[in-house]
């Protein structure tokens, strides 16, 4: 039996299949960018020609296409949604926050509204901070706004009161009513998906949950017609923001659970890869086909934010602040750029090497692959400078040389007056440091020094480009897992199945008794206990992780900080000293004086799913064996600044224990590493890649 795992990237799309004994099955095929899940049913077919479909025990999936609709992607037009909010509330959604992404730009403009404003409706009810009801709701006001939405057409509705997170009765009743008198409308109520104060965020998750809803139901729906089709009936699983699994059906309910569900995995994957080797703190960099992602592991958790704005701006790896559409959900902190294998490079009007944003994709793709891309992008300067071989994945994927030096030619050499490979060797450079900047974001810019971290590089792009970042940020070790192109699948099979709960609680520490804190967290633990009985977990299989958000009073952000259970008037005491340090650690500094304030409690359930076992092997002579060697090849390298004659290896015929001193490069079905001088290469007892500046060996 197998449990089979799929991660749609931006140029491939990737399958691992793990059999009961774990062993791994891998799986590349090129990304379907109009159609996603049209890819996903090809990698199954592929996977389905030498096992039958009964063999497949469960199916694990990350998807971007909640991100990619709500940043315009053909084909995923957004449907027409409604907001029911109080009376006053009504362009809440419009007027946000102050936060002008462009501070200085007179004539920038906000994202567009996802309700126009006509579609906004006002319901005179109230309800007060302390969950009072000032006044009542009427159900005839609801009907005669459920009459319009059935008049206008609208495809879904979002529910949002002031206050709801103090008492949420008035939304679950306007619930019932949209249900029961608009049939195949899709609801959201905001207490459903962020019951938590500040009314903006609030009902702008509840807004982008609802926008949401059609599109990612349809998608999940003919993703599990193609499978029933093709004869898989395992349960579907999806990825979450938070890297934690929930089924397909709750997905279909909170979509926007899931807006940042591929780049999760990754980060999830070098989470388990860093137990398992025993790494310490981890900086994970994932560089694909169209982005590179980064993100930091400390203590054996993934760094986690609780809101994040989707579709923003990107600006040098941060998210523009009032660019996008904030959602109040668990995120795995990541930080990004436009840096990917199919990213073009170009010469803007002032004549500068530019790098990003747009990317060739995965169609027509960088020019070497000779499917009419004409642009430069980064994947034809490695091409260029030797980095790479003359055909991918297996032999599946042909690169055309010549066509990648003329586009280079065409588009930066000529321009620049500079050789083609000085240009690519620039194209190479730019990109690193935009690739360098990310990982500072998650590193020194969180208070962390990066010099502590080991860097695990995957997906396709990223073993190429480790030594140089790693040179950069003073790291001197890294590791390359057994297959780096199908890294971010392979987190998904080593996710557990994960539920966040949140209630509100604003009250300062000293005014809050630790017996009601235990009462709230007993309450949360026992809706995440019945929620994971119900997916089919046992009590042994079933965790609870306590946390609180808190806050200086007065301040605008909260701070998460674990909360010991269960929880004594002493144990309040070290949560309030708990958050005085974790202020100190991010901010520089500390006020003991200040009251501190608890805004939330909240309580993730996890159910933990049965983990791969790796192989220990035994480790062999440190000579790599003949036949692992496939050739020579001149590769040129940013220091010593020339072409450097490179022994070219082959991976799969590497043996644990075998030791060599760069450069070189390593070669494989899913990606290339390319060690630079300077750095040498171990296999070790598992088959990963352990890279390390010469002289930092550890025995």
């Amino acid at each position: 039996m197998f449990r089979v795992s799929v991660d749609i990237g931006g140029t491939f799309t990737d399958l691992v299949a793990m059999d009961e004994e774990g062993n791994l099955t891998n799986i590349k095929v090129p990304t379907t960018p109009r159609r996603p899940e049209a890819g996903v049913l090809e990698a199954f077919r592929r996977f389905l020609e030498s096992h039958r479909p009964e063999e497949v025990s469960m199916v694990v999936h990350a998807t971007t296409i909640a991100t990619n609709a709500l940043f315009g992607q053909l084909e995923l037009e957004l449907p027409r949604a409604a907001l029911i909010t109080t009376r006053g509330f009504r362009d809440v959604i419009e007027i946000g926050r102050q936060r002008r992404p462009e501070l200085y730009n007179l004539f920038f403009r906000r994202p567009r509204p996802l309700v126009s404003r006509r579609d906004r409706y006002e319901v005179d009810e109230r309800i007060d901070s302390k969950g009072r009801v000032i006044k009542p709701l009427s159900r005839r006001e609801v009907s005669s706004i459920a009459e319009k939405i059935r008049m206008e057409g609208i495809q879904t509705v979002a529910i949002g009161f002031l206050n709801s997170y103090a008492n949420p009765i008035h939304e679950i009743e306007v619930k019932k009513i949209i249900e029961s008198e608009c049939p195949g409308v899709f609801v959201t109520a905001s207490c459903e998906v962020s019951p938590e104060y500040r009314e903006y965020e609030r009902i702008s998750t509840a807004v982008v949950n609802a926008v949401l809803m059609p599109i990612v139901h349809t998608y999940i729906g003919r993703l599990l017609e193609g499978l029933r089709r093709i004869g898989v009936r395992a349960p579907l699983y999806i990825m979450q923001s938070s890297g934690g699994l929930t089924p397909a059906e709750d997905v279909s309910h909170r979509p926007a659970s899931i807006v940042e569900s591929g780049p999760a995995s990754g980060v999830v994957a070098s989470t388990f890869y860093g137990r398992l080797l025993g790494l310490g703190d981890i900086l994970s960099f994932d560089m694909g086909g169209t982005t590179a992602k980064a993100g930091a592991v400390r203590g054996g958790k993934p760094e986690m934010v609780t809101e994040y704005e989707v579709g923003g701006r990107v600006h040098k790896g941060r998210i523009v602040k009032g660019s996008g559409y904030p959602v109040r959900f668990p995120f795995i902190d990541l930080a990004e750029c436009s840096a990917g294998g199919g990213t073009i490079a170009w010469v803007d009007e002032g004549g500068s090497l530019r790098v990003g944003p747009l990317s060739a994709g995965a169609h027509p793709g960088p020019a070497c692959y000779g499917l009419g891309g004409g642009k430069p992008t980064i994947t034809d300067a490695n091409l260029l400078l030797g980095r790479l071989p003359n055909s991918l994945i297996g032999g599946r994927l042909r690169l055309d040389r010549r066509l990648a030096e003329e586009a280079v030619r065409r588009e930066i050499s000529e321009p620049l007056g500079i050789d083609v490979s000085e240009a690519s060797s620039s194209i190479i450079r730019v990109a690193n440091s935009l690739m360098a900047k990310i990982l500072r974001i998650v590193s020194v810019e969180r208070g962390y020094d990066p010099r502590d971290f080991t860097l695990i590089a995957f997906g396709g792009a990223g073993p190429m480009h480790a030594c140089a970042l790693a040179e950069e940020l003073g790291i001197s070790r890294i590791i390359v897992p057994i297959n780096p192109g199908l890294f971010s699948a392979l987190g998904l099979l080593v996710s557990d199945v994960k539920y966040t709960f949140v209630r509100a609680l604003m009250a300062k520490v000293d005014e809050v008794e630790a017996e009601r804190l235990e009462t709230l967290f007993k309450e949360l633990e026992h809706e995440g206990w019945r929620t994971l009985k119900k997916d089919g977990f046992t009590d042994d299989h079933i965790v609870f992780i306590c946390e609180v958000d808190a806050r200086y009073l007065g301040q605008s952000y909260e701070l998460t900080i674990p909360a010991e259970r269960p929880l004594t008037e002493a144990g309040v005491e070290r949560l309030e000293a708990s958050f005085h340090e974790r202020h100190r650690l991010i901010y520089g500094y500390m006020e003991r004086s200040e009251p501190v304030e608890i805004v939330n409690i909240r309580l993730t359930a996890i159910g933990l799913m049965e983990k791969p076992k790796p192989r220990r092997r035994r480790l062999e002579e440190a000579e790599p064996p003949r036949e692992s060697l496939k050739g020579f090849r001149m590769v040129y390298f940013e220091d010593p600044d020339e072409y450097v004659r490179c022994p070219i290896y082959q991976r799969e015929r590497l043996k644990p224990g075998n030791r060599v001193d760069g450069p070189l490069v390593v070669e494989q079905y899913d990606s290339t590493t390319v060690i630079y001088p300077g750095w040498s290469l171990l296999v070790d007892c598992y088959g990963n890649l352990k890279i390390e500046r010469e002289g930092c060996h550890e025995g």
